[in-house]
């Protein structure tokens, strides 16, 4: 499978989320869609990334924004996850790592002094024609969902 390149269009996936739900990027066409990777269900900067999100939820549907959040937890998890903050926002779960390989976000961390591959917190704006148009990388979370908005407000915009 190819990667994910700026300025480019997604390669079509079919994603497992909550609710039910298979998220299916061809048919996401005509709205433009934030993917935000994270690290794990339920963990502080996580739960504080996702409560940004869906805080800022509203201003997201404005922009004419769809936000799905991802890690490699299962949906039982996810959905306790999404219950519990009140997330108003999919969550996919990419257990065989199909997403996480295709915005290449798996990265070597250090934990403790030891290594592992994880996820590097990372988000993705895509457009209404299913390009994608802005990526960060290595995301601080403090004034992160803010920024993804302002970007996903401004392309809506048609700026």
């Amino acid at each position: 499978m190819d990667t994910a390149t700026l300025h480019q269009p997604v390669p079509a996936f079919q994603a497992p989320a909550t609710s039910g739900q298979v998220i299916d990027l061809a048919q996401l066409h005509g709205k433009q869609v934030v993917i935000y990777f994270y690290p794990k269900d339920s963990t502080p900067g996580c739960t504080t990334e996702g409560q940004d999100f869906r805080d800022l939820q509203p201003a997201f549907l404005q922009a004419d924004t769809l936000v799905f959040g991802v890690s490699r937890d299962g949906l039982k998890s996810h959905e306790n996850f999404k219950a519990k903050q009140g997330f108003p926002f999919e969550l996919i779960s990419d257990r065989e790592e199909t997403l996480c390989k295709l915005f290449d976000v798996i990265k070597l961390k250090k934990l403790y002094g030891k290594e592992h591959l994880g996820i590097e917190r990372s988000t993705f704006l895509i457009d209404k024609q299913g390009v994608l148009r802005h990526e960060w990388r290595g995301v601080k979370v403090p004034g992160h969902v803010q920024q993804v908005l302002e970007a996903a407000q401004a392309l809506n915009a048609g700026a």
